[in-house]
């Protein structure tokens, strides 16, 4: 296994896999309100069985070649993760996704993550967009947006049901040579 340092503070990107489906459960349970106020993950992980079949569909995608999933640790506990729920490698195209516990929020964490996993998505897979679809109520996954140098591209009005109502959804895009460029200049 690896792990991939996000910093001097402690923070580390692994592959978050089946067999850590009891830490995973822990982990939501201990965010779940906090998790749950934007993204379906709270509903789907909530018993072992639920959070090894989540794991395992990522794994599944991983072999395929159609997703990734990792967790990002903080001083050994698990805090959070990112994905890509969906990659298509052909289209050279990919969807990334995030999500945090609350005693991890306003650290960073999520921005250094994304960028190791998009740089990996860019240079190693060829991947060409990137996009993050997000509920437009959800100012601090917009930010992460911003701050990666991604474009907003569209409102999706009204196009998700989440717990019986209707939300927005804004795409956020940045594309490979966009990418290339801003890592360049920092």
């Amino acid at each position: 296994m690896y792990a991939i340092s996000l910093g001097d503070d402690g923070a580390e990107l692994r592959p978050l896999e089946p067999w850590r489906a009891e830490e995973f459960l822990a982990h939501i349970d201990r965010g779940r309100e906090f998790v749950g106020q934007h993204i379906l993950l709270a509903d789907v992980v909530t018993d072992a069985e639920s959070s090894r079949a989540f794991l395992q569909a990522y794994a599944e995608k991983a072999a395929a070649d159609t997703g990734r999933i990792h967790g990002i640790w903080l001083d050994g506990k698990l805090v959070g993760g990112v994905l890509f729920r969906t990659m298509d490698v052909a289209q050279g195209t990919a969807e990334a996704g995030c999500w945090l516990e609350p005693s991890a929020a306003g650290r960073g964490l999520v921005t250094r993550a994304v960028r190791v996993i998009i740089d990996w998505a860019v240079e190693e897979r060829g991947i060409h967009r990137v996009e993050w679809r997000v509920s437009a109520a959800n100012e601090a996954s917009i930010a992460v947006a911003r701050r990666l140098g991604m474009t907003r591209d569209a409102v999706l009005r009204e196009s998700f049901l989440y717990r019986g109502k209707r939300r927005d959804i804004e795409v956020w895009s940045v594309l490979a040579p966009q990418w290339r460029a801003s890592t360049r200049a920092s």
